[in-house]
């Protein structure tokens, strides 16, 4: 990559000298977006090989200096002007309709793809180019909600990041405490589950001999992780993430039985959309039964990160009557340091829960994001854990309440048909008990009402 980068560099100072690159006009120099417009108009159109990778080297420079302003600009230059060319989809489309042969819909099928899709390949050519584009991508996000023309714009992106970051480039490695210091500090950083305090926090978490970390990295991302997946390995399936993060006991791997997925966080924000977790998950079972084939489960100790809001925004719709009680004793966090309090709200807040996970649904799907995502790579909804994680994230976003999803290799694309055809849940008989003593308790005052 050094040398590539010299190599780059001299060609570079050739292309300024003979012009390839955008000029400088009436003496002052161009803006970042005006220099990155010209570019890519220069890349669309000029060059061989060699030159359009210095230009897209330099309009990805360019686009670096671009505050929100300028970028909404560059992103309705993009939607606007690198669209696919109505006139030429509609000479294809008469071409086909007069052929129907796949010579002609080969050609509709080209017309119909926006120009903006060829300028983001040959911006890929550039060395760090395919990290420079998901960080685009991941700007252009943050606008969508305020900007939802540029939803088309999104979608290009989407389509060839999934084809560029497909399972066959990710390369799976483990990380432990002697990975490089690089990648380490991106461990803290991108920790989305379990806030990572400082250097001995993370070396609790990778240097004892019962904890475990992976990680995938593609090609052309370097030593930027796109997903990582933190497990302990444990006797018994624990019910509390508290004994993971703040235990001084560990146990001898070849003493476990459980391995436990702990946390998942996905690194790049700009490949939202873009599936790794379920490979991943796959992919560690695979590498633990073949380093421990002692182990007999594999599960996860999941956060609830929508329940909270979905039982005050159910109430406040007139929804869950007979709930007040139990969900005033949540929030007063009495229980706590009351071990008696906890022990009589238990039966109630599993039974709540599990009405959430099970009935609860948001486009025809469960309603919690980290629900449909287990369901979906084919786990079974094993137990509910209350309380589970009493950290102050834990109470905000689910009063305490933790779930371990439980994946059975054998059972695992069984699971995944039976959820993405009929949304079948497989859960076990502990939950499916607790979800239907919620169904009768709080919404039978309801009905009689």
């Amino acid at each position: 990559m050094s040398f590539l980068q010299e190599l780059l560099s001299s060609l570079e100072a050739k292309a300024r000298q003979n012009g390839v690159f955008v000029s400088r006009q009436s003496g002052r120099e161009e803006s970042g977006l005006a220099r990155l417009e010209s570019a890519c108009d220069t890349l669309m159109h000029h060059g061989g090989e060699a030159s359009r990778i210095l230009i897209a080297r330099q309009a990805l420079s360019a686009y670096r200096t671009l505050d929100t302003e300028q970028q909404r600009a560059f992103f309705h230059l993009l939607a606007d002007q690198y669209a696919a060319d109505p006139a030429a989809i509609h000479a294809a489309y008469a071409r086909y309709r007069e052929t129907e042969d796949n010579t002609a819909l080969q050609a509709l099928g080209s017309a119909c793809e926006p120009r903006r899709q060829s300028l983001f390949r040959r911006l890929n050519q550039c060395p760090g180019g395919t990290y420079e584009l998901v960080q685009m991508r991941s700007d252009l996000l943050a606008m969508l909600k305020d900007h939802p023309e540029l939803a088309p714009l999104d979608a290009d992106f989407a389509h060839l990041f999934a084809s560029w970051f497909n399972r066959g480039f990710l390369m799976l490695e483990a990380i432990d405490w002697n990975t490089s210091a690089a990648v380490l500090e991106k461990v803290i950083r991108y920790e989305a589950v379990h806030a990572i305090h400082d250097w001995n926090d993370l070396r609790q978490r990778l240097d004892p001999g019962d904890r475990r970390c992976y990680a995938f990295f593609h090609p052309a991302t370097g030593d930027e992780p796109l997903i990582f997946v933190e497990v302990a390995l444990c006797r018994g399936i624990p019910d509390n993430i508290q004994s993971i993060l703040e235990s001084d006991e560990h146990v001898a791997p070849e003493d476990a039985d459980t391995a436990v997925f702990y946390s998942i966080s996905n690194c790049q924000a700009g490949l939202k959309g873009i599936s790794f977790g379920n490979f991943l998950i796959k992919q560690v079972v695979e590498e633990l039964q073949r380093e421990l084939p002692q182990l007999e489960n594999f599960v996860t100790l999941s956060p609830v990160p929508g329940l909270r809001k979905w039982l005050d925004q159910t109430r406040s719709e007139g929804g869950l009557p007979g709930s007040s009680d139990v969900l005033e004793r949540l929030e007063a966090e009495d229980w706590l340091d009351d071990k008696a309090s906890r022990s009589k709200m238990a039966s109630d807040v599993t039974a709540l829960a599990a009405h959430y996970l099970l009935d609860a649904r948001r486009r025809g799907a469960p309603a919690d994001p980290v629900a449909r995502f287990h369901l979906g790579n084919g786990a079974r909804l094993h137990r509910i854990n209350w309380p589970g994680d009493t950290s102050a994230k834990g109470r905000q976003q689910s009063h305490g309440v933790m779930v371990n999803y439980l994946y059975e290799p054998g059972r695992i694309e069984q699971n995944h048909e039976a959820f993405s055809r009929e949304g079948t849940i497989a859960c076990s008989s502990e939950v499916r008990r607790a979800a239907k003593q919620g169904q009768q308790r709080f919404t039978r005052s309801r009905d009689k009402a």
